[in-house]
């Protein structure tokens, strides 16, 4: 991978932020560190970095608002970082353009291999390969319609409103319909990284893809949790 991608450090804690940088910067990137939330916009809008890390809580301005505000006009990866265990904060942070989250205190390895995964994500995503090459931009089953090429899903004919990670998930099980997906396949074909165990985040993306697809959580019949294997898009959903 190039290592010349520029990264905007948002953090307010200067010795973290130091930290980060400092590591980052030995592992080859250009590192721009900025400790203000309020300024976040515009330098991110303005310089275009090739991903951000963003703190949660921040002066002037909190991350899930700034990853609001950017999110329609950068299109980079977005890494957030949270100090907050509550998995709604996380969730909070997908639902408005995240890419990916990782939990404070911060490891710098584990940091180093979810930047390398967003930028390999990205890099594919530029270049147009995000995906196998396919013949098949949508996929209907029944009133759910799943269009790829424009990256929106209709139900009854009414839109519905997703995030990207929302509908990358969506796609990803639509498209292998029929079969169980494990985990360690989604965080390898999402994200480019193996499973640790411990990540929440594809559990909480299925639960909001539910409730916006109207798939009852306690007995879904689109999305279907098989225990001990992974997830199952029903082919007669």
């Amino acid at each position: 991978m190039d290592f010349t991608k520029r990264i905007l450090v948002v953090e307010d804690d200067q010795r973290l932020g130091d930290l980060i940088s400092s590591y980052l910067i030995q592992q080859g990137f250009d590192i721009v560190l900025e400790r203000r939330g309020d300024n976040a916009p515009a330098r991110i809008l303005g310089q275009r970095p090739d991903l951000v890390i963003l703190d949660l809580l921040l002066p002037g301005l909190d991350g899930l608002t700034i990853c609001q505000q950017v999110r329609a006009e950068y299109e980079g990866p977005i890494l957030m970082l949270t100090a907050l265990e509550d998995d709604m904060d996380q969730v909070a942070g997908l639902e408005v353009g995240a890419d990916d989250y990782v939990k404070k205190p911060v490891l710098p390895r584990v940091l180093l291999a979810r930047i390398r995964a967003l930028l390999r994500r990205w890099e594919k995503t530029a270049a147009g390969s995000d995906s196998p090459p396919e013949t098949i931009d949508e996929l209907v089953f029944g009133k759910l319609r799943i269009n790829r090429a424009a990256q929106s899903v209709q139900l009854d004919r009414q839109p519905v409103l997703l995030t990207t990670n929302e509908f990358n998930l969506l796609w990803l099980l639509a498209s292998h319909a029929g079969r169980i997906l494990d985990r360690d396949t989604i965080y390898r074909k999402l994200r480019g990284i193996e499973y640790d165990g411990l990540d929440r985040s594809v559990d909480l993306t299925i639960s909001h893809l539910r409730k916006k697809l109207e798939d009852d959580a306690d007995h879904p019949k689109r999305i279907k949790t098989v225990w001990g294997q992974g997830y199952l898009f029903a082919l007669n959903s």
